[in-house]
């Protein structure tokens, strides 16, 4: 059975050894790389933990999902105005197709229904079959068609899920 924690300043080795898994693991379907992310400090992984805590609403809310202990997987979710977005969504090969993902989306679609989102927003890496099915039945809905990712060679769907009032 999969647990949700949020993520707090001192957990910062998680969300980091979280992130480069899931940027080695999907290269493409991330803003940023690897390589780059794995030059940071400690004080910067740290301190991309800290801002939450200090009531940043702009950093958003990082939650890890662990089976058995072990983390294995990482979502953000922020409010932006009457809207949530989630993002960095992320579940180890490991994990997947045994509801990790599913319990992971819920935990931030309760945090943004929770603070009055009207609905939550997040973007998948078009050709990713798998995350776009778990948003669909999660209740997202495809909106416009697929963008360009700057900098990369892929493009991203836009999604919603509306909370209603």
């Amino acid at each position: 059975m999969p647990a949700i924690r949020t993520l707090h300043p001192d957990d910062w080795p998680i969300y980091r050894d979280l992130r480069l898994r899931a940027l080695a693991d999907s290269p493409q379907a991330f803003g940023s790389t690897f390589a780059e992310e794995s030059q940071r400090t400690d004080d910067i992984w740290a301190a991309r933990l800290a801002a939450p805590a200090l009531g940043s609403h702009l950093q958003g809310w990082p939650f890890a999902v662990e089976v058995d202990g072990t983390p294995v997987g990482l979502a953000w979710v922020k409010m932006e105005g009457a809207h949530a977005s989630i993002y960095q969504v992320w579940v180890a090969p490991e994990a997947r197709g045994r509801g990790v993902g599913a319990a992971l989306l819920d935990a931030a679609i309760t945090w943004a229904r929770a603070r009055k989102a009207a609905e939550v927003r997040l973007d998948v890496t078009a050709g990713d079959g798998a995350a776009a099915r778990l948003y669909r039945r999660m209740g997202f809905v495809d909106v416009g068609a697929p963008v360009p990712m700057p900098g990369r060679t892929t493009f991203e769907q836009a999604m919603v899920l509306t909370l209603g009032a």
